[in-house]
């Protein structure tokens, strides 16, 4: 077993490549982490969800992460974790652009998503502003 750091080329790579995370957040007072559709831009992350208490844990602490990887086994995978600051999207124009997005980079979204997309008032649309992304690999 060998792990490594993963070059910053790498990792912004795998962010590019994946579309599927994990969204480290405080709610409550307690960590919370659920899955979560993304696109990655090559600077920030965004995404979309419902309200609900992961909208309202990101409201109350704006701090944020970002788990991605890509998984051969058990010995031979990579990783990135980014963190940064959320940030909601009001604006009804940039809103359809992301989900857009979103849709070409995820198309089977699930049957929910794609419901509320039509109606974008009912999504909330939101950026992680990224300030640090880390890396590792083990026996890639």
């Amino acid at each position: 077993m060998n792990v490594d750091r993963l070059s910053p080329a790498d990792s912004l790579a795998l962010l590019k490549q994946c579309s599927l995370g994990r969204l480290g957040c405080i709610a409550d007072g307690s960590p919370y982490v659920v899955p979560i559709n993304y696109y990655f831009d090559g600077k920030d992350i965004y995404s979309h969800g419902a309200p609900g208490k992961k909208i309202e844990a990101m409201r109350s602490n704006p701090r944020v992460c970002l788990q991605v990887d890509e998984i051969k086994d058990s010995y031979n995978w990579r990783s990135v974790i980014v963190y940064g600051v959320y940030e909601e999207i009001s604006d009804l124009g940039e809103q359809a652009i992301i989900m857009d997005k979103l849709f070409t980079r995820v198309p089977d979204m699930t049957p929910v998503e794609s419901r509320q997309s039509s109606e974008l008032k009912t999504v909330l649309v939101f950026r992680i502003k990224l300030d640090e992304i880390t890396g590792r690999v083990e026996n890639w």
